[in-house]
């Protein structure tokens, strides 16, 4: 299922890709990640900036008025993702203007870079700054286009169950023809220009608090196994949160996990939390899912969403829906679909997850 959704994404990215076929400045736009929220977010990217515990604090008070649109924004068409979180990175990079030091913001600059890898070079203030002509651009457009074509195919592929070896090599040498693009299509004098723009290394990907803060549970009046909660409450124990809805077959697959989980996890700050949001109409009243979550031994706290303002809050898009949240109420991970479907091993997933951050 997750493949399925994957596919989506690139299918909506790649019907507009077709309209961009000019390497001008801003009209490939999709083609370049959109890293700075999560670098950001990251505690290792705080001690490389140097932040002081007060600018930390104020850090997470902006997290706090702008991850929501910021999580939400993903399920968003591609061109509207992009514009909605341009509006965010606005706003941070406002604040670092504001209560950042110069040195702060050339850094966090260049670690956005470097977050980007061959992308960067896409960036119109690096085209500028290297002053790469027409011919460079179109050559670095089509790398990127040909290395993004080649793993969609590559996927269309697998979900089809089709023989894949070739299409492995495609996307393979795709992408190896375009992390040698700095090299190939840059001269020498550029080159060395780049390397001054990105500055010492920084090992963006090992970084692992990346993603918004988890939005707050909406109030209602409608839980079962525990008075109303709040995530805010929760601080310093892992969440599990999940979305389900007590007649859909592939929440069912789901169901022993979470109690799994409740079960193993008791005593060591962790929290199963269940969120009912209905889907039919049987799933709409609270006493038969009060009967349902007794039938199936949940015995964890399930909020009933009956009005799906958590739903929408989350802007989740489908049961079932898992997540895992960390101490700080980050969300860390989150997984869609059955956590064994065709082989998938989502529980061992999480699970490693949860240890992981009872250890942090």
């Amino acid at each position: 299922m997750n493949l399925r959704f994957v596919l989506i994404a690139h299918a909506l990215l790649f019907s507009l890709l077709q309209h961009r076929s000019s390497a001008q400045a801003g009209e490939h736009d999709l083609l370049i990640p959109q890293n700075l929220l999560g670098l950001v977010h990251a505690p290792e990217v705080h001690v490389e900036l140097r932040l002081s515990d007060e600018q930390q604090q104020q850090l997470e008070t902006l997290f706090g008025e702008i991850d929501g649109d910021w999580f939400r924004a993903r399920i968003l068409p591609p061109e509207q993702q992009i514009t909605a979180k341009a509006a965010l990175e606005k706003r941070v990079l406002e604040w670092f203007q504001k209560q950042g030091t110069a040195e702060q913001q050339t850094r966090l600059k260049q670690l956005e870079l470097q977050s980007l890898g061959t992308r960067l070079l896409l960036r119109p203030e690096v085209m500028r700054d290297l002053q790469l002509d027409s011919s460079q651009q179109l050559q670095l457009v089509g790398l990127a286009k040909a290395a993004d074509l080649a793993n969609l195919q590559l996927q269309q592929a697998t979900l089809k169950s089709e023989n894949t070896s070739a299409l492995k090599t495609t996307a393979a040498d795709a992408m190896a023809a375009e992390q040698k693009s700095p090299q190939a299509v840059l001269t020498p004098t550029q080159q060395k220009k780049l390397s001054q723009l990105i500055g010492k290394p920084f090992d963006t990907a090992q970084l692992k608090r990346i993603y918004p803060m988890a939005p707050e549970l909406v109030p209602t009046e409608d839980w079962i196994n525990s008075p109303p909660l709040t995530l805010k409450q929760l601080r310093g124990k892992v969440v599990i949160l999940h979305y389900y809805a007590f007649q859909c077959h592939n929440c069912h697959a789901n169901f022993e996990h979470y109690s799994a989980w409740h079960k193993r996890f008791s005593n060591d700050d962790v929290v199963v939390i269940g969120i009912q949001r209905p889907e039919t109409s049987a799933e709409h009243d609270p006493a038969a899912v009060r009967a349902a979550a007794k039938e199936r031994k949940m015995e964890y706290p399930i909020l009933i969403d009956l009005e799906s303002k958590n739903w929408d809050a989350w802007a989740n898009t489908m049961w079932p829906t898992v997540y895992i949240i960390d101490q700080q109420g980050y969300i860390r991970h989150w997984w869609q679909g059955e956590l064994n479907w065709q082989g998938a091993t989502g529980d061992k997933t999480l699970t490693d997850l949860v240890n992981s951050l009872i250890k942090e």
